[in-house]
């Protein structure tokens, strides 16, 4: 399967008048970004250790809501080798959560022709509802093949099974779904579940890197062929994170050490000029980071038409 030929789906999908599909090449890795559509949150979650009004100079600098803004849900296909791998994905069909705008891959991966049945690996960068929940969406399990490998860290998979929200920063009724959500989802794909320590090489020149602080075992997935890279950084680094690294984001389970995680892997990639694709930066979330004085400056790709 070429991911370029998807721009052309094979068989007729609901027609919508925004973009849902961005492809990129990765020396020989074919990467297609993919919409999952967006997830109305409180702006207070970007950063609620920030002083209100330091968060509301920011909000306005951006011309965005003072109230409550979209954020992005972004997932990636990876074809390398004879693989194709899916990071992470997305957040499904939470009837109690009144999200109607997001749960939206597996419609958008019917559009593009691609066949879920030949995804041979998923790769979840962590448990959170919104990169697991379309895998609980109902028929999608039957439509993936018996033998799909799910990498996910080790210390993520037992996280979960007392998860500590003691330092998140969350909406009413969150914390209770994303326990629910996680517990569902490894009762049903334990048998498919490959763990890892620190670091697995997925498939040529794919490798996922356990980076904790969001999660303990939040990871993210590395790419590398003939001499070009991108990373897909989860939910390490979000849209204020490049003025404000420090910042708290409200999912985050130990902010401390996240904030810490941003600002290294910041600092990586402003030194290699490796692409970034995220999933809660505006879809689709392809750029590059430059330093910019103590913080960083996002810098996004100019599309590939």
């Amino acid at each position: 399967m070429n991911l370029n030929n998807t721009l052309h789906p094979s068989k007729p999908g609901t027609e919508e008048l925004v973009p849902s599909r961005y492809a990129v090449q990765v020396g020989e890795i074919e990467v297609l970004v993919i919409s999952d559509g967006v997830l109305p949150l409180p702006t207070e979650m970007l950063g609620h250790n920030a002083d209100p009004a330091a968060r509301a100079a920011w909000l306005g600098d951006m011309f965005l809501p003072a109230d409550a803004f979209d954020w992005s849900l972004n997932v990636a296909l990876v074809r390398s080798g004879d693989q194709t791998i899916l990071i992470d994905a997305g957040l499904g069909l939470d009837p109690n959560l009144n999200l109607p705008r997001a749960g939206q891959l597996v419609k958008r991966l019917d559009s593009a022709g691609i066949d879920l049945a030949s995804v041979t690996d998923l790769v979840l960068t962590h448990l959170h509802m919104d990169h697991i929940g379309g895998l609980l969406v109902e028929g999608v399990k039957d439509r993936l093949r018996p033998d799909l490998r799910i990498h996910v860290a080790a210390a993520e998979v037992k996280f979960w099974e007392s998860p500590d929200f003691t330092h998140v920063h969350m909406p009413q009724g969150f914390p209770d779904a994303l326990r629910a959500t996680a517990k569902r989802f490894i009762e049903e794909y334990r048998s498919h579940l490959r763990q890892f320590d620190d670091r697995y090489e997925v498939a040529p020149g794919v490798v996922v890197h356990r980076t904790g602080g969001h999660t303990p075992g939040h990871s993210i997935v590395r790419l590398a062929s003939g001499g070009e890279g991108l990373t897909f950084a989860g939910d390490a680094i979000f849209a204020v994170g490049f003025d404000h690294p420090d910042w708290y984001n409200g999912f985050e389970h130990d902010p401390e050490e996240a904030a810490r995680v941003r600002v290294r892997l910041l600092t990586e990639l402003a030194a290699t000029g490796e692409q970034l694709v995220a999933t809660h930066l505006p879809f689709p979330s392809v750029g590059r980071v430059a330093v910019d004085g103590d913080a960083f400056r996002w810098v996004p790709v100019f599309w590939d038409y």
